[in-house]
């Protein structure tokens, strides 16, 4: 079981250079931004739309399949089973609709005042509150809608960061958030220390991945006799592994910690980091007019009615 190639979450996929690493970190953040709070207010087809939407950029920035293939798998797995069970799920409604109409409805014709005039035939469309109902499994209009909102929701959020995340190192997150942040500095606040803070925690998150498939492999090698030890002996034994984990993790920020006290991040601001030269290039500006164009379709067609 390899957690860093089955799972790699947070982890920045330095080759093959796509067009998508190419393009500028704060352009690129915007766009993330624009996937996280786009969702808010909009209706089904929008939130469908940016599932579409992620999926169709994996595959034009020819990403390896092996990244992204188990991953997207699995996350849409998750989402199916979200939107399957949220559908069959009660809506918290309780009411039964009825007919406003009586159930044997008589047909009342007003007379024509010419007889060369005749009125159209009424067109009735049927309305059905309830979708699907067989047995136990009742579908409403609402709990498909609230289905369809948590499943795209999950999608969205998970995949579009961690889309982010594998096309932009951690070093050039932290310059574009710090260039972002700058106009907060007349506030005197550690913009740097901030930043740097963000990259830590990026770079801290694939460490902790390796802990726990290091401390998984090596319960695996011991060959451990689960049912002689019961449910009590399993129960100290993987406590005992959650302590170690927890004891290798504050030890890896400890000597993060040590490592930057030795070269001088002490005080606030004392100090200068430079991590890019952050330079907006054609592919950047072309990116930029894209999503102006993705606000303007989301804002004419995508709002919730």
């Amino acid at each position: 079981m390899d957690l860093l190639r089955s799972l790699p979450l947070g982890l920045y996929l330095e080759q093959p250079q796509t067009w998508l690493h190419k393009i500028d970190p704060r352009v690129k953040f915007a766009w993330l931004m624009s996937f996280l709070t786009s969702y808010i207010l909009a209706n089904n087809n929008w939130r469908v739309l940016l599932v579409v939407v992620l999926i169709i950029a994996t595959l034009i920035a020819r990403i390896p399949r092996r990244v992204w293939q188990q991953q997207m798998g699995w996350l849409l797995m998750l989402s199916f089973f979200v939107l399957a069970i949220a559908a069959i799920s009660p809506d918290g409604l309780g009411v039964d609709y009825q007919s406003r109409l009586p159930a044997n409805e008589q047909i009342l014709t007003q007379p024509a005042f010419s007889n060369n005039i005749k009125e159209p035939p009424a067109e009735k469309k049927a309305y059905s509150y309830v979708l699907f109902h067989k047995g136990p499994v009742k579908v409403s209009r609402y709990s498909l809608d609230l289905a369809v909102r948590l499943s795209t929701l999950i999608f969205t959020v998970i995949y579009s960061t961690n889309l982010y995340l594998l096309t932009t190192a951690p070093e050039e997150i932290t310059s574009g958030i710090e260039s972002l942040m700058q106009p907060l500095r007349r506030f005197k606040l550690p913009v740097t220390e901030i930043a740097l803070t963000l990259t830590l925690s990026l770079r801290f998150i694939p460490l902790v991945l390796e802990e726990v498939q290091n401390l998984f492999r090596s319960v695996m090698t011991r060959a451990i006799n689960w049912k002689k030890l019961g449910l009590k002996g399993g129960f100290k034994v993987w406590m005992t592994v959650a302590e170690r984990l927890l004891e290798n993790l504050l030890l890896r920020a400890d000597q993060m910690a040590n490592a930057m006290m030795v070269r001088g991040f002490t005080s606030p601001n004392e100090h200068r980091v430079q991590w890019h030269d952050l330079r907006l290039k054609g592919r950047d500006w072309l990116a930029i007019a894209t999503l102006i164009l993705f606000w303007g379709i989301r804002l004419a067609i995508g709002t919730q009615a």
